[in-house]
């Protein structure tokens, strides 16, 4: 859990990553280097694990998104299907899940023959049978968490 001050700096990141220092001391009421090194001790204890450019997937040729349950054919096979997958760069996201699934998987890829592909070689890749959900459309996405205070 995080102190007060340090939730309003880590939630104004959350939303605006590119907000400068400045404004960040204005938001919070502190000094800019008062906020200098809190934001510092957020990164080193892991709070805030980088920042990054958020990209329009259709604007790059990445036009068709999907989610990919993973359940291995062999119950008794090793547990190790993000490593065996971790080369595919369409693999956007890999969440561990509770239920019939193992993993689902975000993938991004530019065309339905592209997820075909895609789909063909995770099942020889991990030797799992896979379920697909193909996104229709995303009415939002990458909100930033809501952060209290401890």
């Amino acid at each position: 859990m995080l102190e007060e001050i340090d939730a309003k700096i880590a939630a104004a990141l959350a939303e605006d990553g590119r907000c400068s220092y400045t404004d960040l001391a204005e938001r919070v009421g502190l000094s800019v280097s008062a906020v200098h090194q809190r934001v510092r001790r957020l990164e080193q204890r892991g709070v805030i694990r980088g920042y990054a450019a958020r990209i329009d997937g259709e604007q790059i040729g990445l036009s068709l998104t999907a989610f990919v349950s993973l359940t291995p054919i062999d119950a008794a096979a090793p547990d190790d299907y993000p490593k065996l997958l971790a080369h595919l760069q369409q693999i956007e996201a890999c969440h561990s899940v509770a239920g019939v699934e193992s993993y689902i998987l975000k993938v991004r890829v530019t065309s339905p023959a592209a997820l075909e592909a895609l789909l063909g070689e995770i099942r020889a890749t991990a030797n799992v049978s896979t379920r697909t959900t193909v996104v229709l459309s995303t009415p939002f996405e990458d909100r930033p968490p809501v952060i209290h205070p401890s």
